[in-house]
């Protein structure tokens, strides 16, 4: 149990829409609300807080071979100061096309950026959800036996 005890982004009870209200640009508020529904309709599962600042949809629960583990959402984002961060990028080969078409954007291994989503073409955006969702929910199908 004490292997875990530095997780700091554990899924709690905060309010999403709470949350999502207190972000400062208007235009970020509208495009946080507007990825939750994307989200939404992608994992059928309702948005949870994960640490203060993370949305989350579904969860994965992870083991490490050092012992430690713990659990994620298959997907995420976070309204995050200068970018919308997207917890999205798995180094699956679906993503190189995805990310060619998707428009206006910079990442990292595991993460998207965006500055709105006017920025970006949304059904490659939703596509690129869609299909991270599915790719995770397999490594928690796979993770499970």
């Amino acid at each position: 149990m004490a292997k875990n005890a530095d997780i700091k982004t554990k899924v709690n009870k905060a309010s999403v829409t709470a949350f999502l209200n207190k972000v400062e640009s208007e235009q970020k508020r509208k495009d946080s609300f507007e990825i939750v529904k994307i989200m939404q309709q992608v994992s059928k599962e309702k948005p949870k807080m994960w640490g203060p600042s993370i949305i989350g949809f579904g969860s994965l629960h992870y083991k490490y071979e050092s012992g430690r583990e713990g659990d994620m959402p298959l997907i995420a984002f976070s309204p995050r100061k200068q970018y919308i961060t997207l917890y999205l990028l798995t180094g699956n080969d679906y993503e190189k096309p995805l990310l060619k078409k998707l428009g206006k954007h910079t990442r990292s291994k595991v993460c998207l950026y965006i500055k709105k989503l006017s920025d970006v073409d949304m059904k490659t955006l939703k596509e690129l959800i869609a299909k991270t969702y599915q790719a995770s929910k397999a490594l928690k199908h796979d993770s499970a036996g």
